[in-house]
């Protein structure tokens, strides 16, 4: 069972990760973090992530989906950012956050990493 800390390791231990965050999403307040840069302020992305889930489960409530999210993909042209709500019981109300280098990283390699991080952490 992975704690917080040895799960952002293993996210930035993820080929091309330039950050990784732990994220209540109900604060939008950053638990953990590593990584980031001049370029990619942690703490922002954090704040700023939390707006982008908070609309997406409104929007699925709206449209009277009972499914779950996944996780979110926001591709730009040089970085992936992945989001990934956490589900289990202990990791309700979390999401994982992770910025990718397009050049370096493998996506499909990413998401299925963060999956297995996802169902191992708890808080």
């Amino acid at each position: 069972m992975g704690n917080m800390d040895i799960s952002l390791k293993e996210m930035m231990g993820i080929d091309g990760a330039i950050g990784a965050v732990v994220v209540d999403y109900n604060s939008g307040m950053a638990l953990g973090a590593l990584g980031g840069s001049k370029d990619l302020d942690l703490q922002v992305a954090a704040a700023g992530n939390t707006e982008v889930v908070k609309a997406k489960l409104r929007t699925m409530d709206s449209l009277g989906l009972k499914d779950t999210i996944e996780d979110i993909l926001i591709t730009l042209s040089g970085q992936y950012h992945i989001i990934r709500p956490v589900t289990g019981r202990s990791g309700k109300g979390l999401f994982l956050y992770l910025a990718l280098d397009r050049n370096r990283g493998n996506l499909a390699l990413a998401r299925h990493t963060l999956r297995m991080i996802e169902e191992r952490l708890e808080i």
